[in-house]
This record gives C-alpha cells, structure tokens and sequence, in this order.
C-alpha cells in the first residue's frame, strides 16, 4: 500500500521582496538577507498551527517540512510524539535517549546517541515546546557530536479534514547549511531521516498490539 506521506520544501520568501520569484533561485544563489519560509497552500493546516511553521531562515540555513497522514486518532499519535523522553521510540535512528536536565517541561535537556553509519555520535537537544491541548512540540539542537548545527523542529498534529479518524502530522525544521554542502543537499538529508521517522510513527500508531 503507498504511503501517504509528502515532502514539501519551499523557497523562502524574501522578506525585503513583494515578488514571489525573487526567491525561485534560492538554493544555487547566495543571499545575505533573512527569508522567512511559510508552509505552502497546499497543506491545510489550522490557523492556530500556521505560525508554528513559519520560520526565519538565515542566508546560510535550509528549511522544509514533511507531511504524514496517519489512520489513528490525535490522542494514539500523540501519545507518542510526545515523549521527549523516548524519541527512539519511533526515531529508529536513535538507540537510546537520557535526560540530563528537567522533568519533562519546556526547556528540559535530553542527550540522544545516534546508531552507527550515520555522519554522528550523540546530540544535546532542549524542549522548547510542548503544548497538549494544541498538540505542539518542538525542540531545538544546543549540542553534542553532529552535523546539525542551529536546528530546530517544529512538530504539529492536527485532524485530518478529509479522513474521520485520522490525524495529520506536520514537522518543519531549520538548519545550518554545513561549509561543504549545498542547501539542497541538506535538506534532501534531514528530510529523509524525518521522513523515515514518520514513516515509523505512522506504523506504530495504527498497529498499537503489535508494537
């Protein structure tokens, strides 16, 4: 059966230009202006999520999002995105998870260690938010032994408009484009690890026994 899920990375927007092709170019141009990236039209997002995906984006970082629908109730999905405790629960890239500060509330600090064959060793990541009845949680990278510098994830949920039962799982980032790599290429990376982390979260959502 097809995943459901999509990709969406936009052009950000200039926010000295009025003309939407001023930033058609923006991955192969340098610029030394602060863009602001929006989720586009085609992703029916709530009004009261809408700013949670808008992002300042500096001249030398990449932002995007991608999009899962999930065939599982809010409560069910967020249940687990939730945990900042236990990201490795559907991150199957991380295999452990510690908390080195707080106990669960915004600004609470985790240490997570990466499985081998990625381009890390550990990352140092702080709450930022955790909103249950909006159903928000976003966190930011303040360290440890990556490529991510400067990282922040937003990750909302909301219900589907078109499925009764299912809920739709919004996660945009920003990032720091590394010395020897392009914005595409950056984005082509993180969007693949969140998309597989989504991927995951939808499988462990809509099958609750088996996992």
């Amino acid at each position: 059966m097809p995943s459901s899920i999509r990709i969406q990375r936009i052009h950000p927007t200039a926010t000295a230009a009025t003309n939407h092709t001023a930033a058609v170019n923006n991955h192969k141009q340098p610029t030394s202006a602060t863009t602001i990236w929006r989720v586009p039209p085609s992703i029916s997002l709530p009004e009261d999520l809408t700013h949670h995906h808008t992002h300042a984006v500096g001249p030398h970082q990449c932002s995007s999002a991608v999009v899962q629908t999930i065939s599982a109730p809010i409560a069910a999905v967020w249940s687990v995105v939730r945990r900042f405790d236990n990201p490795q629960a559907y991150k199957h890239f991380l295999k452990s998870c510690h908390v080195i500060r707080g106990d669960g509330d915004v600004g609470t600090l985790r240490e997570v260690h990466v499985v081998s064959g990625l381009p890390a060793g550990s990352s140092t990541e702080r709450l930022e938010i955790l909103d249950d009845e909006l159903h928000v949680m976003s966190f930011s990278v303040v360290g440890g032994d990556h490529r991510l510098q400067n990282y922040r994830s937003v990750t909302t949920l909301h219900a589907s408009p078109s499925c009764d039962g299912s809920t739709v799982v919004v996660e945009s980032y920003v990032v720091d484009v590394p010395p020897e790599n392009t914005k595409e290429e950056t984005c082509v990376f993180v969007d693949t690890i969140v998309r597989c982390n989504l991927i995951s979260l939808k499988q462990i959502a809509e099958n609750p026994v088996k996992n």
